[in-house]
């Protein structure tokens, strides 16, 4: 499906929060303050992304990929993101791309994910699995210099969306982005995403409805030990029971919860360093259907396993990818 409903996309440049002493303007205690309609308010410095809503029938699940450019005429370095999802959304995740893949306003259907789209390009930059939710990069890197994500003028990307309608009426659902941005001139230390994706699940379909089907994948991924990561997480679909990451014998994530896998995070120095030189993540799956299952963007029948983190010093806006053990950026 795909349907020429527009996106609003603002962008204002008044400043954002209250100033720091050393000059770097801070996010507001509460960024994601609610403006009448319920919604978001702007950023003062940033920019918005707010889709187009979607009629979601009672008991329905189904997933849009919405496409985006941002407004900003100038490159920002993002400081903070915000988003608000209204009932009926059970996830979102925020891609940005090296170019247009649709016409910005797009709502699609089809063809919407990293299995569908290709795994080389999108970038995975934010998501967010609760209704409201922030989340701050780190003010100081440990040297007395502030943590930013460069995002540049115009940028393409999309919102993959996950509805999930477990109601027994007709509702319309929407999602909320905001970008809060560093006053132009601060210096920063660039952040990037480190990303795993595995593509070799393959599980069988159950026995019977009393004996589901396992299976796990795994990989292994270079990643080097000056890369400081302040934030951890893994993503699978709803057969995903076990999930971690490990450095060596150190384990750096564990969670059993597919829908709220949760966050590691580290705020402050010391950061995390991968001292093994190798990120190992695992995705362990309990398959109760009568069908197959493999690796794919449908979140009722396909699965993924993905370990996702960010780390600085990076390549702004670029991070790294690495597929099924290989690095590829």
């Amino acid at each position: 499906m795909r349907s020429s409903v527009a996106f609003v996309l603002v962008t204002t440049l008044a400043s954002c929060g209250s100033p720091r002493e050393d000059g770097v303007d801070q996010p507001d205690a509460q960024p994601d303050a609610q403006s009448t309609s319920g919604g978001l308010m702007p950023p003062g410095h940033g920019f918005q992304v707010m889709s187009s809503p979607i009629e979601i029938d009672p008991g329905t699940e189904l997933t849009y990929c919405h496409y985006f450019r941002t407004s900003n005429t100038s490159d920002l370095t993002i400081k903070q993101w915000a988003s608000h999802m209204t009932p009926g959304v059970h996830h979102m995740i925020v891609y940005l791309t090296p170019q247009k893949l649709r016409e910005p306003g797009t709502i699609e259907a089809d063809k919407c994910g990293l299995a569908s789209i290709g795994t080389v390009g999108p970038i995975w930059t934010y998501s967010a699995q609760d209704a409201d939710h922030q989340f701050a990069l780190p003010a100081d890197d440990g040297n007395g210099t502030p943590v930013g994500q460069s995002i540049p003028a115009g940028q393409y990307g999309f919102i993959q969306v996950h509805y999930l309608n477990a109601t027994d009426a007709r509702i319309q659902a929407h999602v909320e982005l905001n970008a809060y941005a560093y006053d132009d001139g601060i210096q920063v230390t660039p952040a990037g995403p480190f990303v795993t994706l595995n593509t070799l699940i393959d599980l069988p379909p159950a026995a019977s409805a009393l004996t589901p089907s396992t299976g796990m994948v795994n990989g292994s991924c270079n990643v080097s030990s000056d890369a400081k990561f302040y934030v951890m997480t893994t993503y699978t679909h709803k057969q995903g029971v076990h999930t971690f990451v490990k450095d060596g014998a150190t384990t750096v994530f564990d969670s059993m919860n597919w829908a709220h896998p949760g966050t590691k995070e580290w705020s402050s120095s010391p950061f995390y360093s991968f001292t093994s030189g190798k990120l190992f993540y695992q995705c362990e799956y309990v398959n109760p259907n009568n069908y197959r299952i493999q690796y794919g963007d449908d979140t009722a029948t396909q699965e993924m396993c993905m370990a996702i983190g960010y780390y600085f010093p990076a390549i702004p806006g670029n991070g790294h990818f690495c597929l099924d053990s290989f690095m590829l950026n």
